[in-house]
């Protein structure tokens, strides 16, 4: 627009000088020709208004241009300004949409894992419950054929009754032939005649029944007291027992052997460091380390447990890379209040009763594993509760996972989920590599002694965060 000023104003300096010296010269003329000067001053001044009017025109129409691009100017900072903001409101939409999927994928994986342990563990349970309906009609066809068998017996025996009624009865009549002396004492001799047809099948079975349990009172020998195993009474510490202090005990040399009234597992002393997981939050979480540094054939797992809430979290997990669930007791999945699953390398499993675990008392359990046949046994309070075999049979337990306590692992050392964490007291807790017997169960249970061979106790516990606490208590009654 400058540019056009100077133009057009240099143009109208040009102007004004040619019409100065038009005058000038006019002047020096004579008046006789003047009459056309003016006419052309006048054609001239036309000329110059008409100029001017276009030059107005013209600038008028530069100034609306000259507007009209300094508001597109305007218009055009203003839209990138807002597609700026577009940009990054998009970027940051885009930051959070990207978040939200990763966090979409990752329950998306975790579903799909949790599935396919419930396909696997329902297609387990399909085939539990195949076999055990298969045992059950093969016992029932078993029960039948001794049904059968039973009353072919009882049948034969009916006739041999009969037969032999009818044997003495002749020898009735011919009594009288031989030894005519001994009449009188024929029907004392002789039974009744109404007795073959009395004597039935459920008399006959009555009679039986008798006889072998006579028999098997007479195998037996004289009765011993059996109680304590397996109604809770055990024998008294005394100044000839012991307990156990940190994982060790010493045998006492003479025990006495004098009857002890049941007691409450309370009382059970000695036991060592107790674990306290207070709620069910993530965090609560208790590694047992080194692990198994070798593979297993068999597994023993005893402590002593008191849950705080209604149902059995998890006890143990073992995860390694492989596979998450390698050794887990955990309660969440059991189809009945109580109960727990006991898997070894998922999706296998067994389901086994824990109900009295949910009186908010101490209990002591024992869950055993061998890989010979796959047996497997459940002691609580020294009492065998379950028991079974072809679990897992031949299977090895590998080492080099993670072992935690509290908690279940859907990955090695973490993935946990609250509704999945055990609430209560764990304490007396060790794990052998091979099977304990009975008695030696029996023995933990009441501090008597304490079997030896223990891989993994709570010595070898290190808290990883959270509320867990661990106490010291002289008694398992005086623990929190």
């Amino acid at each position: 627009m400058g540019c056009l000023w100077r133009k057009t104003l240099s143009f109208f300096l040009v102007f004004v000088t040619i019409y100065l010296h038009e005058a000038s010269s006019q002047e020096a003329a004579p008046a006789g020709p003047r009459k056309p000067f003016f006419e052309r001053l006048r054609r001239l001044e036309e000329q110059f208004r008409r100029f001017q009017a276009v030059t107005l025109t013209h600038l008028q129409s530069v100034a609306s241009n000259y507007n009209v691009s300094y508001n597109v100017d305007v218009r055009f900072r203003s839209l990138a300004e807002e597609s700026q903001a577009v940009a990054q409101a998009v970027n940051q939409s885009q930051a959070v949409v990207q978040g939200e999927l990763v966090q979409l994928k990752a329950w998306v994986r975790k579903l799909q894992r949790r599935s396919r342990k419930i396909d696997m563990r329902l297609r387990a349970l399909d085939l539990a419950l195949g076999e055990r309906s298969q045992q059950q009609a093969r016992e029932r066809k078993a029960h039948e054929a001794q049904g059968d068998a039973l009353q072919d017996s009882l049948a034969r025996l009916e006739g041999l009754v009969h037969s032999q009624g009818a044997r003495l009865a002749a020898l009735e009549g011919w009594l009288p032939v031989a030894h005519p002396g001994i009449t009188a004492l024929g029907p004392a001799l002789v039974p009744a005649p109404t007795q073959p047809g009395l004597l039935g099948p459920s008399s006959l079975k009555l009679q039986r029944d008798r006889q072998e349990l006579q028999a098997a009172c007479e195998h037996r020998g004289p009765r011993q007291d059996s109680s304590a195993p397996l109604h809770g009474t055990r024998e008294p510490p005394g100044s000839g027992s012991h307990r156990v202090l940190n994982g060790t005990a010493t045998a006492p040399k003479d025990p006495p052997r004098q009857a002890w009234s049941p007691r409450g597992p309370g009382e059970i002393c000695g036991v060592g460091p107790t674990l306290v997981f207070p709620n069910a939050s993530t965090k609560n979480v208790v590694f047992l380390s080194p692990g198994f540094v070798t593979a297993l054939r068999a597994v023993s797992f005893c402590s002593w447990v008191r849950t705080a809430s209604g149902h059995l979290g998890t006890l143990l997990s073992y995860a390694t890379e492989d596979n998450d669930n390698k050794l887990v007791l955990h309660g969440r999945d059991s189809l009945l209040p109580g109960s727990i699953h006991f898997v070894i390398g998922d999706p296998a499993f067994r389901e086994l009763p824990l109900q009295p675990l949910l009186d908010g008392q101490w209990h002591h359990i024992c869950v055993i594993w061998t890989s010979t046949q796959g047996r497997y046994w459940l002691h609580v309070d020294r009492r065998l509760v379950a028991t079974g075999s072809r679990f897992r049979e031949g299977y090895e337990i590998p080492p080099g996972g993670s072992l935690v306590l509290g908690q279940e692992q859907d990955s090695v050392g973490g993935g946990f989920d609250s509704s999945e964490a055990f609430v209560g007291s764990m304490s007396g807790l060790a794990i052998w590599d091979r099977v304990l017997v009975p008695g030696e169960v029996a023995n933990l249970a009441i501090g008597k002694e304490f079997p030896a061979g223990a891989i993994l106790t709570l010595a070898n516990a290190a808290l990883a965060g959270g509320f867990v606490q661990r106490a010291n208590c002289p008694c398992l009654e005086h623990c929190p």
